[in-house]
């Protein structure tokens, strides 16, 4: 994938986190701590995924850390993550691009409200998660990603990446193999 690349630098470790669980009509049902909610049998619970846009149209693909415990060294969007008990979800973009890849973001829309998945990746870790999906912008192009989320990063153009998805899927994460044919109306 041709683009502007980059790696990550040191950062303080990420706090503990809690994700906010849900029924099957995607209602909260209370929260558990992320640490010990994803495994063999992750219940359903509240996520996003975010495609970042640079001023000239290229997306932010990021390769997650070779020590995450589900999918390490894999491709995938800009950024995911969960927003905290009574968080606003777009407050929860705004941190954790900050957090995860040390940007600011702006003009963050919904762009696949609806999107759910279940996936188990090769070492059997579940995730199981209602996942909105949103497109933002920033004007950030050297981000400074903590590294014990993300190793590497690469801006692409959109149609490129969408080629890996439709040509290669098992390249890039379960998520963005399946939300992008969505958004790219494929």
């Amino acid at each position: 994938m041709p683009g502007t690349t980059g790696s990550a630098e040191g950062a303080d470790p990420p706090t503990r986190e809690r994700v906010v669980l849900l029924d099957s009509a995607r209602r909260p049902t209370g929260t558990a701590d992320k640490r010990l909610v994803h495994g063999q049998r992750t219940p359903l619970h509240l996520a996003f995924s975010c495609y970042v846009f640079d001023p000239d149209g290229r997306l932010l693909v990021t390769r997650r850390a070779l020590d995450k415990a589900a999918w390490p060294g894999v491709w995938t969007n800009s950024f995911c993550g969960h927003p905290g008990p009574d968080e606003p979800m777009e407050q929860a973009l705004h941190r954790r691009a900050r957090q995860e890849l040390g940007i600011a973001v702006q003009d963050v829309a919904a762009v696949l409200p609806e999107f759910s998945y279940r996936a188990t990746d090769p070492s059997g870790i579940v995730e199981n998660e209602f996942c909105p999906v949103y497109r933002a912008a920033t004007r950030d192009t050297a981000p400074r990603p903590d590294p014990a989320e993300v190793v590497e990063w690469q801006w692409v153009d959109w149609a490129d990446f969408a080629a890996v998805a439709r040509l290669a899927p098992w390249t890039i994460s379960p998520w963005a193999a399946r939300q992008i044919p969505l958004l790219a109306g494929d």
